[in-house]
């Protein structure tokens, strides 16, 4: 998910580096182990070209401009060859392909695999299947952006801490980029990692 305003940092997020690296190609890098199609979903196709993506990448487009992240997910999961799709946004420096992997082991007889941190669902860090689109565009359709809502017209299976914690107790694939102090926290994470 490449397609936010990134209004609180007043720039293109998908664009700022750490470590020498810009945020995307980060994103892009985790999820290569375990997907066999990547697809960056913007909110016009004009925004794609900054990123510089590799050429094996697909780029789609918001197919309900102004949206949100459901508008997002959405086109992502529509134009995705998979009958499922790990969605995640693209500030979010230190996805862990365990963690990601573990969504997908969970994902029998559920429409929906969400982490929960806080008791809070992850939407953007999560799985979703093709049973998701028709409710959805539903929701689309009639202005219902908020991503919540959804989880009660499907199956869902949330992953509660606990089980993140085994995986991931620091939760830092959480940990996503919103602003410049945010940035320099990303910075400071990277430098520790043995």
């Amino acid at each position: 998910m490449a397609g936010g305003a990134s209004r609180r940092l007043g720039r293109n997020k998908a664009l700022e580096r750490i470590g020498g690296e810009a945020l995307i190609e980060r994103v892009i890098d985790s999820l290569v182990p375990l997907t066999t199609e990547v697809l960056v979903v913007v909110a016009r196709p004009e925004q794609a070209a900054d990123l510089r993506l590799p050429p094996w990448v697909r780029v789609v487009s918001d197919r309900y401009p102004g949206r949100g992240s459901l508008g997002g997910i959405f086109s992502g999961l529509e134009a995705s060859a998979e009958p499922w799709s790990l969605v995640v946004a693209c500030d979010m420096p230190f996805l862990n392909c365990e963690l990601l992997r573990h969504l997908t082991e969970e994902s029998s007889n559920v429409d929906a695999v969400v982490p929960c941190l806080g008791g809070q669902p992850e939407p953007l860090h999560a799985l979703y299947s093709k049973a998701c689109l028709a409710p959805m565009e539903r929701m689309l359709r009639a202005g219902q952006l908020k991503i919540a809502p959804l989880f009660e017209a499907v199956r869902v299976r949330y992953v509660h801490e606990a089980a993140i914690d085994r995986i991931e107790p620091h939760h830092l694939s959480f940990f996503n980029i919103n602003t410049q102090a945010d940035l320099e926290a990303a910075e400071r994470l990277l430098q520790c990692d043995p």
